[in-house]
């Protein structure tokens, strides 16, 4: 399936979790975070959230500033 994440579209498996996607991209330990289609996502749903093709997912990262 086609997603757009973060602006850049990428293809994956149609069984694919919002789990697999995160840990595809090796970004498990960075994301806080995750929206689908502008929709917030519990983390607990992760693993069992299955995006549809043409979903735009965004993976948010906290960042401490001063």
């Amino acid at each position: 399936m086609t997603l757009i994440v973060n602006g850049e579209t990428k293809e994956f498996d149609n069984s694919s979790t919002l789990q697999d996607i995160i840990t595809n991209l090796q970004i498990e330990n960075k994301v806080m975070a995750a929206a689908v289609n502008m929709n917030i996502v519990k983390k607990d749903d992760w693993k069992n959230f299955i995006p549809k093709n043409d979903d735009k997912i965004e993976l948010l990262q906290f960042v401490g500033g001063g």
